[in-house]
């Protein structure tokens, strides 16, 4: 005969506490925090990179007494950014190199706005302070562009 074995009633466990988390939980908030740390770093850099090629534009300019020799200054600087854009583009001359600098400007400003005076601006005696700044504006935006790979 069997007899029926007497079972206890079935009490539920102790319920987990929120700390500490499991070890899953760990891992997640390691890795946001990589991942944070990384885009905080990525950030900064492009910041100080940006600051950084703006000065060297900016010392350099400044470096020239006359606006004929700032007009040089910028001439120079941008050609050293145009050979990030294409190589042989420094070898451009007159219009050519105008057109060139007016790529993807708009309104397009170097063939026939502020930008003409490095037509021959750096081979005048005297040059307008006014035409110099004016050009530094449009030539300030267009290295910082070419710099930073835009």
């Amino acid at each position: 005969m069997n007899l029926p074995l007497p079972l206890k009633d079935v009490h539920p466990g102790i319920a987990p506490s929120w700390w500490p988390p499991a070890p899953g939980w760990w891992m997640v908030a390691v890795g946001m925090l990589l991942i944070g740390s990384a885009i905080w770093w990525w950030l900064r850099r492009r910041r100080l990179r940006r600051a950084a090629i703006l000065q060297l534009f900016e010392d350099t300019v400044d470096a020239a007494t006359s606006p004929p020799q700032q007009v040089a200054a910028m001439s120079d600087l941008l050609r050293r950014a145009a050979r990030r854009k294409d190589p042989l583009a420094d070898r451009l001359q007159g219009e050519d190199w105008l057109r060139f600098l007016d790529q993807g400007m708009t309104p397009p400003c170097f063939e026939h706005g502020p930008g003409a005076l490095l037509r021959e601006g750096a081979f005048r005696r005297d040059v307008d302070e006014g035409a110099a700044r004016a050009l530094r504006t449009v030539a300030r935006q267009r290295y910082v562009t070419w710099m930073l790979g835009k």
